[in-house]
């Protein structure tokens, strides 16, 4: 007698002052706020983390949760320090909070589909439905969350209006690691990168795997389209596979800066890397009247062989 499949199953809980959803299927389990539509948590069952939520994580309306994968939209970091195009589109460039205007919002949950093998949510943005505040422009924004053997990630941008649009945009993923000395990210060899903390000079390109011993927040340029995490203190490694982006932020705060940092313990800095799968700098997207851009992200983890 064959055994029926595992259903997934999709509960709503309020958390505090947000409202999120909780998926679980026969492989892993996802937490989402529809606020931001911002995924708190994801783990796999018998397996640390894979995302990383801090454990002073604040469920506040209208402020961004430390941890997960806030939605950077429709520009990445300090507006200031993006391109003449992306800073053109707000009329208060000076004022610009930092990654963007969306991650506090409410976004409108389109549905749930449920299916044998995964369960799939879908959140919405309409920017002339909800205006954002100093940012004049027509916009629909999709973000699509796939839970089945792997993570999966598709951020859709389409310019409802007349003229060309101008972005820059980051799936800003905390991931979740034994120790951050100990683990090392592969495929960034040979990729030029901007270097932030050092007058935000641009090196010529990363030699080898990136390891850390300090403060790290790099803007790599021409990135490819598999990265990993080798963590061999979990002895397994993480997976990221993307398209629609060819430039990627990776950033951890090491002791002094986690000292300054809100919704975050001192020794946080050791148990979290940030790899922000983006379009930024030469690599922002100017989308003509009508026009779409996705960005996807797929993630999963697999055991290092004894």
């Amino acid at each position: 007698m064959r055994t029926a499949p595992h259903q997934p199953q999709v509960d709503r809980l309020e958390i505090d002052q947000l409202t999120c959803w909780r998926l679980r299927t026969a492989h892993a389990e996802l937490l989402v706020a529809q606020q931001g539509a911002q995924i708190l948590n994801y783990r796999r069952h018998d397996e640390p983390p894979l995302i990383w939520l801090s454990p002073q994580a604040a469920y506040q309306r209208g402020q961004g949760v430390r941890g997960g994968v806030p939605v950077c939209w429709p520009w990445f970091g300090n507006l200031q320090r993006n391109p003449p195009a992306v800073q053109a589109m707000y009329q208060q460039p000076a004022q610009a909070p930092a990654h963007g205007l969306v991650r506090s919002l409410d976004w409108q949950l389109l549905g749930i589909d449920s299916q044998d093998d995964g369960v799939q949510l879908e959140f919405f943005y309409d920017s002339a439905a909800q205006p954002l505040a100093d940012w004049p422009h027509a916009a629909e924004l999709r973000l699509r969350i796939r839970l089945d053997e792997r993570l999966h990630l598709e951020l859709h941008s389409r310019n409802m209006g007349d003229t060309p649009l101008a972005i820059s945009q980051a799936l800003h993923s905390y991931f979740a690691v034994s120790d951050i000395r100990q683990v090392s990210v592969e495929g960034l060899h040979g990729c030029r990168y901007i270097d932030t903390l050092e007058d935000w000079q641009t090196r010529h390109q990363q030699e080898g795997a990136l390891c850390f011993n300090g403060e790290t927040d790099r803007i790599y340029l021409d990135t490819p389209n598999q990265l990993s995490i080798l963590d061999l203190a979990w002895q397994r490694r993480i997976h990221l596979h993307s398209s629609g982006s060819n430039s990627a932020v990776l950033w951890n705060p090491w002791i002094d800066k986690a000292q300054r940092l809100s919704q975050f313990a001192a020794e946080d800095w050791q148990g979290m890397l940030c790899i922000e799968h983006a379009n930024v700098m030469d690599d922002i997207r100017v989308l003509a009247a009508g026009e779409q851009h996705q960005l996807k992200l797929s993630l999963w983890s697999e055991a290092l062989s004894q």
